[in-house]
């Protein structure tokens, strides 16, 4: 009988405080290789730290998070930037570098700390350019030059120039209308299809979730309280779930 595949991303029994406030009590999550999980839950609930913790820029008080089967809580130097080297990040707010040029930002991961030859650099920033519904006439504006929806999408494009085995986003379609929230959601779906990446999404957006997520957990008082595929995020049989998902006032969060 053949083995289970390892998962891409394990965490098991996560914990971390800061001072007196816990802020996960234990999380456990295995998120498999070419998934799309979605995690969501309220301001607060420790979405981000959970996302940072996996990243190495936060150390868990306890627990162990592995990469294709890695611990990586504790790795330092070459060994961190080896499992770094594994992930594309898309950030909130973009994170695009307003003194650099769209070309120098959808290749600064390539670029950074080696020198490379300019019109390569500019040849693989239009490639993912296109990737993402963009075409060479905004190489070399500025990102202030550019619409939020734009803005996004350089960003998503900078996330998978290097090709990366897993690709974090967080928070992708705030600040953007009903409408091109939707054109992100269907840009992430086609590229975590297609480039057959792992893909871990922090979301207050449930429309977003449902669309980009192939299961989706739900975080709650330090620990994931519901987990499931995502046809069933509107029928949990969780009351802490559903008042959430539905946005009421009345139940059981407070």
């Amino acid at each position: 009988m053949a083995s289970a595949p390892t998962p891409k991303i394990a965490l098991n029994g996560v914990a971390k405080s800061f001072g007196s406030r816990t802020i996960l009590n234990g999380i456990d999550l295995s998120i498999e290789p070419g998934e799309s999980m979605a995690i969501i839950g309220q301001s607060g609930s420790g979405k981000s730290v959970t996302l940072k913790c996996i990243l190495g820029l936060v150390t868990p008080d306890r627990g162990s998070i592995l990469i294709d089967g890695e611990n990586v809580v504790g790795l330092r130097g070459r060994d961190q930037e080896r499992v770094r080297a594994k992930f594309g990040m898309l950030f909130q707010g973009g994170a695009l570098f307003d003194s650099l040029p769209v070309w120098r930002n959808v290749t600064f991961a390539l670029t950074r700390g080696h020198a490379r030859n300019a019109a390569e650099m500019r040849k693989i920033a239009e490639e993912n350019l296109e990737r993402v519904g963009l075409d060479n006439r905004i190489l070399n504006l500025r990102p202030s030059e550019l619409s939020g929806g734009m803005q996004k999408r350089v960003a998503l494009a900078r996330a998978i120039a290097p090709r990366p085995e897993i690709i974090f986003f967080d928070e992708p379609t705030t600040g953007l209308d009903p409408i091109r929230a939707d054109v992100i959601n269907d840009l992430i779906v086609s590229l975590v299809e297609d480039l057959g990446v792992t893909a871990l999404t922090i979301t207050h957006d449930m429309a977003s979730a449902r669309k980009i997520a192939h299961r989706v957990a739900m975080l709650y008082d330090g620990r994931i309280i519901w987990r499931g595929p995502r046809d069933r995020l509107y029928d949990t049989g969780n009351p802490y779930v559903d008042q959430f998902v539905q946005g009421k006032a009345d139940g059981p969060i407070q």
